[in-house]
């Protein structure tokens, strides 16, 4: 008897260092893919920072981590949603966020990344059969 996919939504909050929670949440997204279940992940509040262009670890001594995120869809994950009020509350646009693609089945890269609003963002989370934040 085989075990049902399950809809897994990983929402990411705080900023990628500082703390252990980003990158261990980035570690969990990929077993749980290579599991084949079906991951998306959210980008809210302090977690925008997770996925924005040009991170600069110097001033934290942690390693940069942030080109992990591009094999994303490698694992099938092509499901990142980014919070519009979060990047606004922050002075932020897609535009400074990484760009991040997936294949589809004929091998044309697709953007990975759709901006939703918090209303939205309850909609999907209604959807999945797991919700987990860090």
């Amino acid at each position: 008897m085989s075990e049902a996919i399950k809809k897994f939504m990983f929402v990411n909050t705080k900023a990628p260092y500082g703390t252990v929670y980003a990158l261990e949440s980035l570690e969990v997204v990929l077993i749980t893919a290579a599991f084949d279940q079906d991951v998306s992940l959210v980008f809210c509040d302090d977690g925008v920072f997770q996925i924005s262009n040009n991170q600069n670890t110097e001033a934290s001594g942690m390693k940069n981590f942030s080109n992990a995120y591009k094999a994303l869809g490698d694992y099938d994950i092509n499901k990142l949603y980014v919070e519009k009020e979060s990047l606004e509350e922050r002075g932020l646009t897609l535009d400074n966020i990484m760009d991040l693609t997936y294949e589809d089945d004929d091998w044309a890269e697709k953007p990975s990344i759709k901006l939703v609003t918090r209303a939205e963002l309850a909609d999907l989370m209604d959807d999945q059969d797991l919700v987990i934040s860090s």
